[in-house]
C-alpha cells in the first residue's frame, strides 16, 4: 500500500502545489444491550481513503474505496483545487516523515472473542437489571476498532500507523411513578481490553447512585460555589475552552481574533491547560496526526495566560505560527480539521478537603450528562450532585445545571486539586459533521465561585 501511495504522488504531485493521499482500514465489533434485549451484535471491516490536493489556496478532495482507482481520484481532487484556488497556497513548514507506528498492547482486544465479549456485557446488563426491582432498565455497549492508516505527501512523508480504539458503558436506568433516572460506567482505552474488565463493583455503585437520584431533591437554583470532579473538570475545559483553542475556529472568526490573543490573560497564575497526543493509553493518543505531522503537549495556559492554540498545517501557516499535530478526521470520508487529543487541566496544590474547607454552601458536581456551548457560553448538566455546607459533603441533590461564560468562568477558579486524572468514555467530539472523533480528557478537582445553578 505505501508504494501504490507514493507512486500516485509521485506521478500526480507536479499539477498542483501539495498532494496528500491517505488509506486506511478499519475492523470494528460492537455490543449493545438495551434492557434485557441484546440489540447490536456484530463485525465489520470497511477500507477507503482520500486524497487532498492544494492550488493556490484552493483545496480540492476526493475520497475513494477502491485502490485501482486512485489515480482517477487524485486527478479529480486537483481539478477540484484549481477550480477554486486563487490566492497563494500557506501551509507551515514541517520536516518529512517516515515512519511505521507498530501497536504496542496491554491487552489485545482482538485476541477476544465476540462471543466472549458478549459473555462479559452480558454479565454487566444482568448485574444491573438484578440490583433492585426500581431498576427498570440499562444501556449497555462496548465497541473496538482495529485501525490502520496509510499516509504519503508530496513533500517526502510516508507513515503507516496501527490504532486500536476501545470503549464503553454500562448505565442501569432506575425509575418511580413517571420519574427516571441513571447514571453510568464509563470506560476507553487505545491499548487495553482490561478497562472492560472487573467493573462490577463500579456497576453495585452506579446503580446505588441512580437510585439515589430518584428521592434526592432537586437542587435549589442561585448562585453557588461549585466544585467540579476530574471528569467534569475535564468535560468542561474540553468543551468551553478547547473549542475555543483550535486555530480554525479562531482565524475563520474576527471576533474571536480579538479575544483569543496570545498573551492575554484568562485566569490565575495556577492555572495550567494543555491539550497532548502523547498520553498512552487514552483515546486522545496519537503519535502522527492525519497530515503526517508529530504530536505533541501543546500547552494553551500557562500561568493564567493563553500561549498557545491546536494547529493544522494551513492555519499554523496563515496565522505565522508553528503546527502542533491536531489535524484530525473521523475517517477516510472526511477532511481533516483542527480538532483536540487529550485537553487537560494540570494539576494544583490543594487536597480535597482542602477545598471543600473553604465553602459554606456549595455544590459538589460529579461527572457529566449532557451539555453545550455557544461560543463563549457553556450549559452542563452534572450526572450526580451533592450539596456542600459547612466545609463538608451533605445530601445528594439532582437536575444540576452549571451555565455561565467560559471566560468570566476562568477567572473564578480560585482553587485546583493535586489529584489530576484523564478520563475516557465510549462517546467523542463532534465538530463539521464529524462525530465521534476519539478524544479524552482530564483534570484536578477544580474550584469555581460564583457559579448560576438552574434549579428549584
Amino acid at each position: 500500500m505505501k508504494d501504490r501511495l507514493e507512486q500516485v504522488v509521485a506521478k500526480f504531485a507536479s499539477q498542483c502545489d501539495y498532494l496528500e493521499v491517505h488509506a486506511e482500514e478499519t475492523e470494528e465489533s460492537r455490543v449493545t444491550f438495551s434492557g434485557p434485549r441484546l440489540e447490536d451484535l456484530g463485525k465489520k471491516v470497511d477500507f477507503g481513503g482520500n486524497v487532498r490536493a492544494l492550488y493556490k489556496g484552493g483545496w480540492g478532495f476526493a475520497s475513494f474505496n477502491s485502490v485501482d482507482r486512485i489515480g482517477e481520484f487524485a486527478q479529480n481532487a486537483i481539478d477540484q483545487a484549481k477550480l477554486v484556488g486563487a490566492e497563494t497556497s500557506e501551509l507551515a513548514k514541517t520536516d518529512p516523515v517516515r515512519d511505521d507506528v507498530l501497536l504496542d498492547l496491554k491487552n489485545d482486544p482482538r485476541t477476544i472473542s465476540l462471543e466472549k465479549k458478549v459473555e462479559i456485557l452480558k454479565a454487566y446488563n444482568e448485574q444491573a437489571l438484578g440490583y433492585h426491582e426500581r431498576i427498570v432498565s440499562s444501556s449497555t455497549r462496548y465497541f473496538d476498532r482495529n485501525r490502520k492508516f496509510w499516509f504519503a505527501n508530496s513533500e517526502g512523508s510516508l507513515v503507516y500507523q496501527e490504532r486500536v480504539d476501545i470503549g464503553g458503558m454500562v448505565a442501569p436506568i432506575a425509575m418511580k411513578g413517571g420519574d427516571s433516572q441513571y447514571f453510568g460506567v464509563p470506560f476507553g482505552s487505545s491499548d487495553d481490553f482490561n478497562v472492560a474488565l472487573g467493573l462490577e463493583k463500579r456497576i453495585d455503585e452506579v446503580c446505588e447512585i441512580s437510585l439515589g437520584k430518584l428521592e434526592a431533591p432537586k437542587v435549589k437554583g442561585g448562585e453557588y460555589t461549585v466544585i467540579l470532579d476530574p471528569r467534569l473538570g475535564g468535560t468542561f475545559i474540553h468543551e468551553a475552552f478547547g473549542h475555543l483553542s483550535e486555530a480554525d475556529n479562531v482565524y475563520e472568526d474576527k471576533n474571536l481574533q480579538k479575544v483569543m490573543q496570545l498573551g492575554r490573560e484568562f485566569g490565575r497564575p495556577f492555572l495550567n491547560v494543555y491539550d497532548t497526543g502523547l498520553d498512552k493509553g487514552h483515546r486522545g493518543y496519537l503519535v502522527y496526526d492525519d497530515e503526517g505531522v508529530p504530536t505533541e503537549k501543546t500547552y494553551l495556559l500557562r500561568e493564567g495566560k493563553l500561549v498557545g492554540r491546536l494547529h493544522s498545517r494551513e492555519t499554523a501557516g496563515k496565522m505565522g505560527e508553528r503546527p502542533t499535530g491536531n489535524a484530525r478526521q473521523i475517517d477516510y470520508r472526511h477532511e481533516p480539521v483542527c480538532r483536540m487529543r487529550n485537553t487537560c487541566i494540570e494539576n494544583g496544590e490543594a487536597s480535597f478537603d482542602e477545598m471543600l474547607a473553604g465553602i459554606d454552601l456549595g455544590v459538589y458536581c460529579v461527572s457529566a450528562q449532557g451539555g453545550q456551548t455557544n461560543g463563549e457560553m457553556f450549559t452542563f448538566t452534572a450526572g450526580n450532585a451533592y450539596m456542600i455546607r459547612d466545609g463538608k459533603l451533605a445530601e445528594m441533590v439532582r437536575d444540576v445545571t452549571l451555565t455561565g461564560n467560559v471566560f468570566v468562568t476562568l477567572k473564578n477558579i480560585d482553587a485546583l486539586g493535586n489529584d489530576q486524572a484523564a478520563h475516557d468514555g465510549p462517546g467523542g467530539c463532534g465538530k463539521a459533521g464529524q462525530f465521534p472523533l476519539q478524544t479524552s480528557h482530564g483534570a484536578p478537582h477544580v474550584r469555581i465561585r460564583n457559579v448560576v445553578i438552574g434549579g428549584e
